[in-house]
Protein backbone atom coordinates (compact mmCIF):
# COMPACT_ATOMS: atom_id res chain seq x y z
CA UNK A 1 0.00 0.00 0.00
CA UNK A 2 1.47 3.29 -0.64
CA UNK A 3 0.16 6.22 1.27
CA UNK A 4 -0.19 10.24 1.38
CA UNK A 5 -0.19 11.77 4.92
CA UNK A 6 -1.27 15.30 3.86
CA UNK A 7 -0.92 17.38 7.09
CA UNK A 8 0.50 20.40 8.02
CA UNK A 9 1.24 19.86 12.03
CA UNK A 10 4.89 17.72 12.05
CA UNK A 11 4.21 16.25 15.13
CA UNK A 12 0.57 14.98 13.78
CA UNK A 13 2.38 13.89 9.96
CA UNK A 14 4.52 11.71 12.27
CA UNK A 15 2.40 9.96 14.54
CA UNK A 16 0.26 8.94 11.50
CA UNK A 17 3.61 7.69 9.82
CA UNK A 18 4.28 5.85 12.66
CA UNK A 19 1.19 4.51 12.97
CA UNK A 20 1.02 3.14 9.07
CA UNK A 21 4.49 2.06 8.81
CA UNK A 22 3.61 -1.62 9.09
CA UNK A 23 0.62 -1.63 6.65
CA UNK A 24 2.17 -0.08 3.82
CA UNK A 25 5.50 -0.20 1.47
CA UNK A 26 5.78 3.46 1.11
CA UNK A 27 4.62 6.37 2.63
CA UNK A 28 4.67 9.83 0.89
CA UNK A 29 3.62 13.65 2.41
CA UNK A 30 2.24 16.96 1.71
CA UNK A 31 2.04 19.77 4.06
CA UNK A 32 -0.47 21.81 2.49
CA UNK A 33 -3.36 21.52 0.14
CA UNK A 34 -1.25 22.37 -3.21
CA UNK A 35 1.39 20.54 -2.41
CA UNK A 36 -0.76 17.23 -1.53
CA UNK A 37 -2.44 17.47 -5.61
CA UNK A 38 1.63 17.98 -6.81
CA UNK A 39 2.57 14.80 -4.95
CA UNK A 40 -0.55 12.95 -6.12
CA UNK A 41 0.26 14.02 -9.68
CA UNK A 42 3.47 12.81 -9.84
CA UNK A 43 2.74 9.83 -7.71
CA UNK A 44 -0.85 8.34 -9.39
CA UNK A 45 -0.49 4.89 -7.96
CA UNK A 46 -1.15 6.50 -4.50
CA UNK A 47 -3.52 3.70 -2.35
CA UNK A 48 -5.06 6.13 0.53
CA UNK A 49 -4.86 9.59 1.32
CA UNK A 50 -5.19 10.61 5.05
CA UNK A 51 -6.45 14.14 4.40
CA UNK A 52 -5.92 16.54 7.45
CA UNK A 53 -9.24 19.31 6.76
CA UNK A 54 -7.09 22.19 7.84
CA UNK A 55 -3.93 22.99 6.11
CA UNK A 56 -2.34 25.80 5.07
CA UNK A 57 -2.82 27.48 0.95
CA UNK A 58 -5.92 24.91 0.24
CA UNK A 59 -7.91 23.11 2.73
CA UNK A 60 -8.01 18.82 2.49
CA UNK A 61 -11.87 19.51 1.23
CA UNK A 62 -10.88 21.78 -1.84
CA UNK A 63 -7.88 19.23 -2.45
CA UNK A 64 -10.16 16.01 -2.13
CA UNK A 65 -12.64 17.77 -4.71
CA UNK A 66 -9.33 18.67 -7.22
CA UNK A 67 -8.48 15.11 -6.82
CA UNK A 68 -11.46 13.84 -7.58
CA UNK A 69 -11.12 14.94 -10.78
CA UNK A 70 -8.83 13.23 -11.91
CA UNK A 71 -8.78 10.08 -9.56
CA UNK A 72 -12.08 8.61 -8.84
CA UNK A 73 -10.89 5.25 -7.02
CA UNK A 74 -8.29 6.71 -4.50
CA UNK A 75 -9.00 6.45 -0.95
CA UNK A 76 -9.13 9.53 0.97
CA UNK A 77 -10.22 9.53 5.28
CA UNK A 78 -9.94 13.23 6.26
CA UNK A 79 -8.81 13.78 9.61
CA UNK A 80 -8.85 16.34 11.64
CA UNK A 81 -7.99 17.93 15.40
CA UNK A 82 -11.46 19.88 15.14
CA UNK A 83 -13.83 17.80 14.95
CA UNK A 84 -17.57 20.14 14.37
CA UNK A 85 -20.36 17.98 13.82
CA UNK A 86 -20.40 19.47 10.35
CA UNK A 87 -16.79 18.11 9.42
CA UNK A 88 -17.91 14.62 8.70
CA UNK A 89 -20.60 15.38 5.74
CA UNK A 90 -18.32 18.24 4.83
CA UNK A 91 -15.59 15.66 4.30
CA UNK A 92 -18.45 13.10 2.46
CA UNK A 93 -19.57 15.94 0.42
CA UNK A 94 -16.09 16.96 -0.90
CA UNK A 95 -15.29 13.42 -2.14
CA UNK A 96 -13.94 11.38 0.90
CA UNK A 97 -14.57 8.24 1.49
CA UNK A 98 -14.40 8.42 5.09
CA UNK A 99 -13.37 10.45 8.24
CA UNK A 100 -12.14 10.42 11.34
CA UNK A 101 -11.23 13.02 14.66
CA UNK A 102 -8.20 13.46 16.37
CA UNK A 103 -7.58 12.01 18.75
CA UNK A 104 -7.94 8.61 17.61
CA UNK A 105 -6.02 4.99 18.35
CA UNK A 106 -3.85 3.27 16.16
CA UNK A 107 -6.57 0.88 16.19
CA UNK A 108 -9.36 3.15 15.33
CA UNK A 109 -7.06 4.39 12.42
CA UNK A 110 -5.84 0.96 11.06
CA UNK A 111 -9.67 -0.61 11.54
CA UNK A 112 -10.99 2.49 9.54
CA UNK A 113 -7.99 1.79 6.93
CA UNK A 114 -8.91 -1.51 6.85
CA UNK A 115 -12.39 -1.11 5.72
CA UNK A 116 -11.07 0.21 2.52
CA UNK A 117 -8.01 -2.31 1.89
CA UNK A 118 -6.85 -6.09 2.38
CA UNK A 119 -4.26 -5.53 4.29
CA UNK A 120 -4.36 -7.90 7.97
CA UNK A 121 -6.39 -6.76 11.26
CA UNK A 122 -4.85 -4.52 13.48
CA UNK A 123 -3.52 -6.76 16.11
CA UNK A 124 -4.23 -6.09 20.06
CA UNK A 125 -1.01 -4.54 20.14
CA UNK A 126 -2.18 -1.25 17.73
CA UNK A 127 -5.12 -0.55 20.56
CA UNK A 128 -2.58 1.48 22.39
CA UNK A 129 -1.21 4.27 21.34
CA UNK A 130 -3.26 7.79 20.06
CA UNK A 131 -2.81 10.33 16.50
CA UNK A 132 -3.62 13.93 18.82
Amino acid sequence: MKILIAEDDEISEMLLAINVKTICQEILKARTGIETIEVFHKNPDIDLVLMDIQMPDMDGFEATRQIRQFNKEVVIIAQTAYGLSCDRERALESGCNDYIAKPFSKYELLTLIQKYSQYNSPSNEAQSGSVK
